[in-house]
C-alpha cells in the first residue's frame, strides 16, 4: 500500500519518508519526494477538496479519510482514498502524519462509465416511449375499429422491437440499411420467398439509432402494404429498393426509393390511410425527411429524401 510520513511541524507537511509503492504510484524517485510539500502533489479540481480542506484534516488530532485527486510526475491525474493519521510524541504533540493511499482511478472510471450507460439507457427508453406514443396517437386519430386498432398498434410495436434487437446486436452504434430491411421483411419471408422477389441496391450504410428506429417502422409499413395490396400480394410482383447519396447546399442527402412492379394495378386512395400517415408524418418529424408517395399503374413508388447520417458525404 502506498504510504508516506510527513513532518507535521513544517508548513505544507514536507515528506520525510515514502515507501516503494508510493513511488510507483506517483512516478517520482525517492530523492525527488523527500523534503517536498505533500500539498504540492494534490491536484485541485472543481469537485475536489481544496488545499485548505486537506490541511485542515492534516491538522486534526484524529484520523481522517478524504478522496483526493493527485498529479503524478508526468502530469497525469489519479484519485486516491487518503487516510491521514497523526503521530504524537511522548508529550502528546503531533510531530508527524502517517498517510496511506488507495488508488481509486479505476473505480472512478468504472463509476463514470456506469453513469454514462445509465444516461444512455434513459435516453433510449425516452426515445422508444416517444415512438410508441406517436404510434398509438396516430392509430387513435385514424378512427379504426377495435380489432384494426389492436393490429395497427401491435404490428408496429413488433417492428420497433425488431429494430431494437438489431441495434442491441451492434451495441446501439449504427445499423446497416441492408440489415434494417432484412429485419423488416423477415416476418414475411417464409410465406412469400421475398429474397427472390425483392432486390436491394446500395451500400450497407450505417445509420444512427434514431434513424434506424424510424426507418424500421417505415420499411414495415411499405412491406405490409406490398403484401396486402401491392406487388407482394401477387405471384409475379417485384420490389426494388435502392438508395444513393445526393449533394445539396445544406449537406448530403440520403435518397431511398421503394419501387414496386408487376403487381396488381394500383390507384391513389381517396383518403390517406393510417400507413401513409405513419410514413409521411413520422419520417418528417423524426428525420426531417420528405416523403413522396406515387401510386403509378405499374406499382407504388415511395421516395424518402432525408439528411444523410453525420460523417457521410456524397463523395
Amino acid at each position: 500500500m502506498p504510504m508516506v510520513f510527513t513532518d507535521a511541524r513544517s508548513a505544507g507537511n514536507h515528506i520525510i519518508f515514502a515507501n516503494d509503492s508510493f513511488l510507483g504510484l506517483t512516478g517520482y524517485d525517492r530523492e525527488e519526494l523527500l523534503g517536498i510539500s505533500f500539498d504540492s502533489l494534490v491536484d485541485e479540481g472543481s469537485d475536489a477538496p481544496t488545499i485548505s480542506e486537506v490541511r485542515q484534516e492534516f491538522g486534526s488530532q484524529r484520523g481522517a479519510t478524504l478522496d483526493i485527486p493527485y498529479r503524478r510526475k508526468d502530469g497525469s491525474a489519479f484519485w486516491a482514498s487518503t487516510f491521514v493519521s497523526p503521530v504524537c510524541d511522548e508529550g502528546g504533540e503531533v510531530v508527524q502524519h502517517f498517510v496511506s493511499l488507495v488508488d481509486l482511478t479505476r473505480h472512478r472510471e468504472e463509476r463514470a462509465h456506469a453513469k454514462l450507460l445509465i444516461d444512455e439507457l434513459n435516453h433510449r427508453v425516452k426515445n422508444t416511449l416517444a415512438t410508441v406514443q406517436s404510434i398509438v396517437s396516430q392509430a387513435l386519430k385514424a378512427s379504426l375499429d377495435p380489432e384494426a386498432l389492436r393490429e395497427a398498434i401491435e404490428s408496429r410495436v413488433f417492428a420497433l422491437s425488431r429494430s431494437h434487437d438489431l441495434l442491441t446486436q451492434v451495441s446501439w452504434q449504427e445499423a446497416g440499411l441492408h440489415d434494417l430491411l432484412e429485419a423488416a421483411l423477415e416476418p414475411f419471408g417464409a410465406a412469400l420467398g421475398w429474397s427472390e422477389r425483392v432486390s436491394i441496391e446500395g451500400d450497407n450504410i450505417g445509420v444512427p439509432p434514431n434513424m434506424a428506429l424510424a426507418l424500421g417502422i417505415a420499411f414495415h409499413e411499405l412491406a405490409t402494404n406490398a403484401v396486402k395490396y401491392g406487388a407482394l400480394s401477387s405471384e409475379t410482383g417485384l420490389v426494388r429498393i435502392s438508395w444513393s447519396l445526393q449533394p445539396s447546399t445544406a449537406g448530403a442527402r440520403l435518397v431511398l426509393v421503394w419501387k414496386e412492379s408487376n403487381g396488381p394495378p394500383v390507384a391513389a386512395p381517396s383518403i390517406r390511410g393510417f400507413g401513409s400517415q405513419v410514413l409521411e408524418r413520422g419520417l418528417a418529424h423524426e428525420l426531417r425527411a420528405e416523403v413522396h408517395l406515387e401510386f403509378a399503374p405499374g406499382g407504388a413508388i415511395c421516395t424518402i429524401d432525408m439528411p444523410a447520417p453525420k460523417g457521410i458525404d456524397n463523395g
